[in-house]
């Protein structure tokens, strides 16, 4: 069976090491962090040998950082041209395993639409992963919207992936805590913090009505849904259209038109059961979350999901291809 991926992520050493220590907050610094540089790193060596292994036909690949997003207007666009073209450069030859998500310069946002499109007419990158606030505004904010009417325009998806949490949300919600063995990271991010944000971003566009002012937009976030699927009953009450937000449609027929998630990360069959019931059987994406995840988790999963045939294989592959409008 074709299995697609689209959350695996990369960071390059010679890019990496650009973006001031201090803009990172201390996160990402873990001693995990240093121990996955080399595999986030490798493309073609251990990375495909591993989608080898385990039958992983294509992944769509994507930044490990703010990057850019951590870089001010002047040289942001700079930097994240040079990531993309890097990226391009490194999946030559390989196009039938890889493609990727842009890396954009959010503190520039016409620059980022401008490279988007470049990315995308150039090296047929599928869209762009965001990562989290840009000097804490969401995306909401109305300086965002030329990246959300060129990717609609572009008929390409946008991954809002989860970012670093804002130096004065750190300060309240994680600091003070034991930093044994990266707690406060943990927390902040991957073990709690980061989805919860997340969902609230999802949330905000909504009440914005950024769905409603971009109907042909695709928004895509991972790890089976940032908590959203558990709180969709209770979220549909309170963003009934009417009750004050901008929203024109409901929570449910907006998500199901306009809002996929992916599995990323997330390997065991009650969320995945849950977001079922919620998201539906269109919306949902196999993906791994590579290399913070391990493709053989991820196939473990994949090989355990109790559905029809033709069902697993929509997850696996089937409504990544429809949307990424990738070669079968």
């Amino acid at each position: 069976m074709r299995i697609v991926t689209l959350e695996e992520h990369l960071s390059f050493p010679e890019m990496a090491n650009k973006i001031p220590k201090e803009a990172l907050g201390g996160f990402g610094q873990s001693e995990r962090m240093q121990q996955l540089t080399p595999k986030l790193a490798d493309i073609t060596g251990e990375r495909l040998k591993s989608m080898d292994d385990n039958g992983i036909t294509m992944q769509v690949l994507s930044v490990d950082s703010s990057g850019a997003n951590l870089l001010g207007h002047e040289a942001g666009p700079d930097f994240a041209t040079q990531y993309n073209d890097l990226i391009a450069e490194k999946i030559k030859g390989f196009e039938n395993r890889f493609t990727a998500f842009a890396h954009l310069p959010m503190t520039a946002p016409t620059a980022a639409a401008d490279e988007l499109e470049r990315t995308v007419k150039e090296y047929n990158f599928r869209g762009a992963m965001i990562r989290g606030l840009t000097q804490d505004q969401f995306l909401d904010h109305p300086k965002f919207a030329p990246i959300f009417d060129r990717a609609e325009k572009l008929g390409v998806p946008i991954y809002l992936h989860p970012g670093l949490p804002p130096k004065g949300v750190a300060d309240i919600y994680y600091s003070g805590l034991p930093n044994h063995s990266g707690m406060s990271e943990a927390l902040a991010c991957y073990g709690w913090g980061w989805h919860s944000e997340t969902a609230l971003h999802v949330l905000r566009l909504l009440f914005a009505g950024i769905f409603d002012q971009y109907p042909k937009l695709n928004l895509i976030i991972g790890h089976m849904g940032e908590m959203l699927p558990m709180m969709m009953v209770r979220s549909e009450r309170a963003f009934k259209p009417g009750n004050g937000g901008a929203n024109q449609r409901t929570l449910t027929d907006t998500f199901h038109q306009q809002v996929h998630i992916t599995t990323s990360g997330f390997f065991t069959q009650p969320p995945l059961k849950i977001a079922l019931d919620t998201f539906g059987i269109d919306n949902i994406m196999f993906s791994v979350d590579y290399p913070f995840s391990t493709n053989e988790m991820g196939i473990e999963f994949l090989n355990a999901i109790d559905l029809p045939e033709e069902q697993v294989a929509q997850i696996a592959h089937g409504n990544a291809d429809k949307l990424l409008k990738l070669k079968a």
